[in-house]
């Protein structure tokens, strides 16, 4: 399985609002686990087991609680039994029908 999520603190105290320093807990805790993962400006992709995945989730979100009195986190997945390397193949499978489009 393949997930996106976003989490992050609110009620953080912090004049300019930035919450940075959470998320960067909460990426730490991915790049820890192990799993496949990419982080873009506004999400971390995860991939591996149902258990792995949110797993990782859990504690991506436990390590954001310090930071805020309340914690947003938003999850997408994308539940492909059978499949391995999605995080990369997907994307490539993307650009290739791109290339071809344009030819």
């Amino acid at each position: 399985m393949l997930a996106a999520f976003s989490v992050a603190p609110s009620g953080t105290g912090r004049e300019d609002g930035s919450v940075h320093d959470a998320v960067a807990a909460a990426v730490k805790v991915v790049r820890d686990s192990g799993l496949p993962n990419r982080t873009s400006s506004m999400f971390t992709e995860v991939e591996g087991t149902w258990d792995e995945v949110f797993g990782v989730v859990k504690r991506a979100t436990e390590a954001v609680e310090p930071f805020g009195s309340r914690v947003s986190l938003v999850i997408k997945a994308d539940i492909r039994p059978g499949y391995e390397g999605e995080l990369d193949a997907k994307v490539e499978r993307l650009e290739q029908a791109i290339s071809e489009s344009d030819e």
